[in-house]
């Protein structure tokens, strides 16, 4: 098949092109003008370039590359060590404009599937411990940056899922761990727990359902091959409260035990975000994915190599 990937030289399009390549796919990468150097030096057949902002140069990248596959992996998340906010803002705005832009684009050269990315940690902290990809996600809530991030992820889904002539498909990849990510020793994430800066909220019931980056990109080849459609929870088998996980993380990178820290103080001293995270997320359920896409991880649980990388 021919196939685009949107988002070629990110933590999981990097990957991707080589695997799907190695599966006999012609696959283009497309790419932004400041990654057309490093997409170069990729396995992709083809690379082209456009802004997913520009309707009209997108339009004319995704035509010369004629795919009857696109996957969209396109985040602004690279910025986030040195600038957070417009992380997540273009990231937002990626994930609204851009994708309409993208769907607009694969329908007007005949696309006829669209695989995108999004996140399972999006859910309203509501119901069981662990939920399934019905349960709503958390656009009211009280935190206006996660809001509007997970409004984002919302629109996102709605764009693929409800678009003519296209078969969509939404990947609600887990928490990303393994090379390149802020879970790898280097990352944000890494490098926090090696200097004692994450500690735990009294409780820390909060659930995280992790996934490693490879087994997303054999799951995104298995959505990219598949017929099936829809929304899918792509996570390990092993949902764990972050009592559990991030004494263990520390540990198998060689970090501090993390301090434990009264509840009332997280807020002020870990942020909205993390401290919902650690306290109150839910995990995600991902049977759908092993039924429909045929899929399952390599790593069923994050102890078989959260931390090694």
């Amino acid at each position: 098949m021919r196939i685009l990937v949107a988002g070629a030289t990110g933590v999981i399009g990097h990957p991707l092109v080589g695997a799907l390549r190695a599966r006999g796919h012609q696959v283009s990468a497309l790419v932004r003008e400041e990654s057309r150097a490093k997409a170069l030096n990729e396995d992709a057949d083809t690379v082209v370039v456009a802004d997913a902002l520009d309707q009209q140069a997108l339009l004319s990248a995704v035509s010369a590359a004629r795919p009857e596959v696109v996957v969209h992996q396109m985040t602004a998340l690279r910025l986030l060590r040195d600038d957070p906010a417009e992380a997540f803002a273009l990231t937002a705005r990626l994930r609204t404009e851009g994708t309409a832009h993208l769907v607009a684009a694969a329908r007007a050269v005949g696309a006829r599937r669209l695989v995108a990315q999004s996140i399972a940690f999006a859910a309203a902290p509501a119901g069981d411990p662990v939920l399934d990809e019905d349960a709503p996600l958390y656009v009211d809530a009280p935190d206006p940056g996660w809001a509007a991030t997970v409004r984002a992820v919302a629109e996102l889904e709605r764009l693929v899922l409800d678009s003519p002539d296209l078969a969509g498909v939404v990947l609600r990849y887990g928490t990303l761990y393994g090379a390149g990510t802020a879970y790898a020793r280097t990352g944000g994430t890494g490098q926090a727990v090696l200097a004692g800066r994450l500690p735990l909220p009294e409780g820390a019931s909060g659930i995280t359902s992790f996934l490693h980056v490879e087994d997303a990109v054999a799951a995104t080849v298995a959505a990219v091959e598949s017929d099936a459609t829809g929304v899918f929870h792509v996570t390990d088998d092993e949902p764990a409260p972050a009592a559990q996980w991030l004494p263990a993380y520390a540990r198998a990178l060689g970090g501090p035990p993390p301090r434990t820290i009264p509840a009332a103080l997280a807020p002020r001293l870990l942020g909205w975000f993390i401290t919902h995270q650690l306290t109150a997320a839910r995990g995600a359920a991902g049977g759908r994915a092993r039924t429909a896409l045929g899929w399952k991880p390599l790593r069923p649980s994050w102890r078989d190599g959260l931390g090694a990388e």
